[in-house]
């Protein structure tokens, strides 16, 4: 369970939102946490997440280990800290006047904030983590996005959720087919594979991967992430159509989610 301070709020969403004083004596007296949190996120930058210790955020800052824990009560909290400054969302976006086209340009900033920080995708989101500025940010922007659509607001948020997971989950994609390489295919293992995924087995993807779009023995099947925004682009669009379905169906907002 998260620390939380006096008002019950947690501490990491207190100091998100500026509401923890900072310690005013000791040694540490120059740190801030927006330094600690500063320093933490280029660790994960360069070094990847599973880097970001105590001991590797303090040593660039000049403070001792311990002198974090005056500011940051656990590792925990500063990766919530870091997750919510990582994910960074404008406070001013200008939105289309259509919701179809707001959504769009909603999810493309959120998807940039993931994408210039994939790390995030490695630390869990919960009930602390949509309390944070920049997820409340996120939410007002996506709300703002559906402000002329005529559904209940918590088929509103919704939306956003599903939306967001959509985002999060491209962007996943991109990160590891990245990290995998060149992946091609030859016609050797191509037939390989004809061998083993027959029409008897797989009677709907044999055909699809016979026909050379499932694998191609010609092309590098991705390379660096290329190709996804098609599938990105996809899912987003289902999303919407399904809006428009609903928008024009007249769904009751009330059983709208039922």
């Amino acid at each position: 369970m998260a620390e939380t301070t006096d008002t019950g709020l947690p501490r990491a969403v207190a100091i998100a939102w500026g509401m923890q004083e900072v310690p005013q004596r000791g040694p540490s007296r120059g740190m801030s946490h927006e330094r600690i949190v500063k320093a933490a996120i280029e660790v994960a930058d360069n070094e990847g997440l599973a880097a970001v210790t105590m001991q590797a955020v303090a040593k660039p800052l000049g403070f001792t280990t311990m002198s974090l824990y005056r500011y940051v009560s656990s590792k925990d909290e500063l990766l919530r800290l870091m997750q919510d400054a990582a994910l960074t969302i404008p406070e001013k976006v200008e939105l289309p006047t259509d919701w179809r086209e707001a959504l769009r340009v909603w999810a493309g900033v959120v998807r940039e904030a993931y994408r210039a920080h994939p790390w995030v995708l490695e630390i869990p989101r919960g009930p602390v983590s949509i309390l944070m500025p920049n997820s409340v940010r996120a939410a007002n922007l996506g709300l703002g996005a559906m402000k002329d659509l005529p559904l209940a607001d918590d088929v509103k948020i919704g939306v956003i959720l599903v939306i967001s997971q959509h985002v999060a989950s491209s962007v996943e994609l991109e990160r590891d087919l990245a990290q995998e390489g060149i992946v091609a295919v030859p016609a050797e293992g191509v037939a390989v594979l004809a061998e083993v995924i027959t029409p008897e087995r797989f009677p709907h993807l044999a055909p699809v991967m016979k026909s050379g779009n499932y694998i191609d023995d010609e092309v590098p099947v991705v390379e660096n992430g290329d190709g996804i925004d098609a599938e990105y682009d996809l899912g987003l669009n289902l999303i919407i159509s399904g809006l428009e379905t609903m928008e024009q169906q007249g769904t009751p907002v009330n059983d709208a989610t039922k």
